[in-house]
């Protein structure tokens, strides 16, 4: 389960963020400290993972500490689910 949600969560990153849907992202990839996403960016994530997942995303944990990775997203929304 992880993987798939790891993989949406990618593919969305890649297509829709940063408009190359043919980049890999590692799961410690960082995203939001190493300059991948911006804070625009980031509400569209948390938008698409309420929206795909059904799961709750609190404006405080729109930060590095609980986004910065896919894998610390996955385990944010498999705790959700």
């Amino acid at each position: 389960m992880t993987q798939e949600i790891q993989n949406k969560l990618s593919a969305f990153i890649t297509g829709e963020i940063l408009k190359q849907p043919d980049r890999k992202l590692g799961p410690e990839e960082a995203l939001i400290s190493g300059g991948l996403i911006d804070s625009f960016s980031l509400v569209d994530l948390a938008l698409f993972v309420e929206e795909t997942f059904g799961v709750k995303v609190d404006d405080t944990e729109l930060n590095a500490q609980t986004f910065d990775n896919l894998n610390q997203l996955a385990a944010l929304i498999q705790s959700r689910q």
